[in-house]
């Protein structure tokens, strides 16, 4: 399984960026999916997450009401929509494969990462 992370780019506080993950791989449709961000010098963090059948997603107390994530089956690719953006939001955005874990926002409960894509939020 691969991942392709792609949308990221400069935007100013309070715009919006849509981020893509498209996956490879036929059974897209069985994968719980995660959104993750890693800012220079700090751990990798929880964003968003989404259930295998999009019925359930999850959300760091930074970004709900802000971010939404969603899934498109038919072109096996998850998206990050985000809104209202703020400068502490600038980081490399990574999404992946849940493949375990107590938490949904567990770093360690996932695998098969994507090469992540940097977005950066002026002031």
């Amino acid at each position: 399984v691969q991942l392709q992370a792609s949308g990221g780019g400069l935007v100013q506080a309070g715009g919006s960026l849509r981020l893509s993950c498209a996956t490879s791989g036929r059974t897209f449709s069985s994968y719980n999916m995660g959104w993750f961000r890693q800012a220079p010098g700090n751990e990798r963090e929880f964003v968003a997450a989404i259930s295998w059948n999009g019925i359930s997603t999850y959300y760091a107390d930074s970004v709900k009401g802000r971010f939404t994530i969603s899934r498109d089956y038919a072109n096996n690719t998850v998206y990050l929509q985000m809104n209202s953006l703020k400068p502490e939001d600038t980081a490399v955005y990574y999404c992946a494969i849940r493949i375990g874990g107590s938490t949904w926002s567990q770093r360690e409960g996932y695998d098969y990462w994507g090469q992540g894509t940097l977005v950066t939020v002026s002031s």
